[in-house]
């Protein structure tokens, strides 16, 4: 269904309404703070992300829902402190949407989306209050399958990068010798740090080759699960437990799972 901006901004207003009357009458919604939402809005991101990869459009509805009135309720709260409401954040978001899109309201110009990613750090560096650093405006609290991909793009968008995406294969081979070299170690230490050399290569070719790591991740995640629960099940109708089942027969229901495209 389409709807007009005025439509739109009536429906905002709406919820804002609404949510003003709650933070005064219902005890629940009266007695938050930033630090006691915090848990539920991560929450709530979660739910998004599991939504978009699904590509279910009404959870995708709902699941926004849930994520603007949490943003909605932090403005709340601000206006309440007396340092800012949700105009103020919606004027700021939009000034910054205008300084970095110079090649759209400036006069820069750029050739493809590309361009306008090596443009924007560089940008963010001479924001007011922005990154001092390129690497500054990751947050450390970033799922690390998440801080690795975006450290990385962050270096490539100032040139710190592989000319060729083919070239990553070498590192990734270099740190894969130098695990099993750690492996035969008695050293835990070492094993865990050249591991971590290892999956940051890893997660380098995933972005060289235009795949999120954590999309590829959680895809794989729902394939093993899928595959996983078919074999549970084929395993209880056989009236068996999956200890008392060898791994030749498991292996067999797991590549008739396979075949079944699970």
């Amino acid at each position: 269904m389409q709807h007009t901006r005025e439509e739109k901004i009536e429906a905002l207003g709406r919820v804002i309404d609404t949510l003003d009357r709650l933070r005064v009458e219902c005890p629940w919604d009266r007695k938050q703070t930033n630090e006691s939402l915090r848990p539920n809005t991560i929450e709530e991101v979660y739910e998004l992300a599991d939504a978009l990869l699904s590509n279910d459009s009404p959870n995708i509805k709902k699941e926004l829902g849930d994520v603007l009135l949490h943003v909605l309720f932090y403005a709340k709260i601000g206006e309440e402190k007396e340092s800012f409401d949700i105009a103020d954040v919606a004027n700021s978001l939009n000034e910054k949407l205008i300084f970095r899109h110079p090649h759209i309201f400036g006069d820069v110009k750029v050739n493809d989306a590309h361009a306008v990613e090596l443009n924007w750090e560089q940008i963010k560096l001479k924001e007011k209050g922005g990154n001092k650093t390129v690497l500054s405006g990751v947050p450390s609290t970033l799922p690390p399958l998440i801080k690795a991909y975006r450290i990385q793009e962050k270096a490539a968008n100032v040139g710190f990068d592989w000319e060729k995406p083919e070239q990553v294969w070498d590192k990734v081979k270099e740190e894969t010798q130098e695990f099993e070299q750690a492996v035969s170690s008695m050293n835990q230490d070492e094993r865990e740090a050249e591991m971590g050399d290892l999956l940051f290569s890893i997660v380098n070719a995933a972005r060289l080759y235009k795949i999120h790591p954590d999309n590829a991740l959680e895809r794989t995640n729902k394939k093993f699960i899928s595959r996983f629960n078919f074999v549970e099940n084929k395993v209880k109708e056989s009236g068996r437990s999956l200890k008392d089942v060898t791994l030749g027969e498991l292996d067999s229901m797991w590549n008739e799972a396979k075949r079944q495209n699970l």
